[in-house]
């Protein structure tokens, strides 16, 4: 009898705590579960130092007029999609800002592809219809760390000089050898052998979503831990818009309603004129001056 080939990827690899899964009462599989997830937080935790050198270079891409585009394939390529989704409503950033490239193109985010992440070849064309530039910062994510879509991406990005970060579960293999930063919380093999939408699918959720919230942070996006560029797409955030600048500014809401309306509900605005005590007029210029850095505009 021909021995099978060994994989090398422990995400591929079975967890011996799951082996009788299909045996397992309900209660049993969601405790395994559970008690399996606790270690990606750990895990996670293992990897700041790279998070956060990540972090500052997009920063200094961004700041230099570069993107942030991530890229992946299946369940890695929807976390990208996910994260670059969030942004421009949380942040009120561009869409063009942070972007997702995955395998596939639009009809992969709801649904599988065949064959689309086999492509080296398909992972730089996508790049170079996004017309791809050394000032961007390419984060591929591979929970195998094999994937050809974002293997011929990490490569392209390389060849133009552009940053690149890649986020695994399997620090030893191709995307991490190809990357300048590698993110790799190595969380094991699955309770379902090879269904890397669990465990490495919520690591790849916390560390995007570090990525993307520090960076936003640091970019002046936040003001204290509130979200000061929200966008006011329905009553719901229309009503926590309030709450935010009533709490920020130390007002009442009825005098951050007032203020949200004349600021034609700019948040920014409405802060430095509740703040300081000044007209929408003088609160725009105040900004204008100091590039919209609110802190500079309210002297902090």
């Amino acid at each position: 009898m021909p021995s099978r080939p060994k994989d090398h990827r422990r995400t591929e690899q079975r967890n011996p705590a799951s082996r009788n899964l299909d045996r397992m009462t309900a209660r049993e599989m969601v405790r395994l579960m559970n008690r399996e997830d606790r270690k990606v937080a750990a895990e996670v935790g293992r990897e700041l130092p790279a998070i956060a050198r990540a972090v500052d270079l997009i920063v200094d891409g961004i700041r230099k007029g570069g993107r942030l585009i991530y890229v992946g394939a299946g369940s890695s390529g929807r976390m990208g999609v996910l994260d670059a989704a969030e942004c421009p409503p949380t942040f009120g950033t561009s869409p063009k800002l942070v972007v997702a490239l995955i395998a596939g193109g639009r009809r992969a985010i709801t649904r599988a592809v065949e064959g689309a992440e086999d492509s080296e070849r398909n992972g730089e064309r996508d790049l170079r219809a996004r017309k791809l530039t050394g000032k961007d910062v390419v984060v591929g994510i591979a929970a195998s760390g094999t994937t050809p879509y974002v293997v011929g991406a990490l490569k392209y990005a390389r060849r133009l000089g552009a940053t690149t970060v890649a986020v695994t579960s399997n620090l030893r293999m191709p995307v991490g050898r190809l990357a300048k930063i590698v993110i790799a919380p190595e969380v094991g093999p699955e309770v379902l052998t090879g269904s890397t939408r669990l465990k490495a699918g919520t690591s790849q959720k916390m560390v995007l979503n570090m990525l993307s919230t520090a960076v936003m942070a640091r970019l002046g996006h936040v003001y204290e831990n509130l979200m000061v560029d929200m966008m006011l797409t329905n009553e719901k955030l229309a009503e926590r818009a309030l709450r935010i600048l009533a709490e920020a500014s130390g007002k009442r809401v009825s005098a951050a309603e007032h203020a949200l309306r004349a600021a034609g509900h700019d948040l920014r605005v409405g802060l430095v004129m509740l703040k300081l005590g000044i007209g929408v007029a003088e609160a725009r210029k105040r900004l204008k001056v100091v590039g919209g850095n609110l802190r500079m505009a309210l002297g902090e």
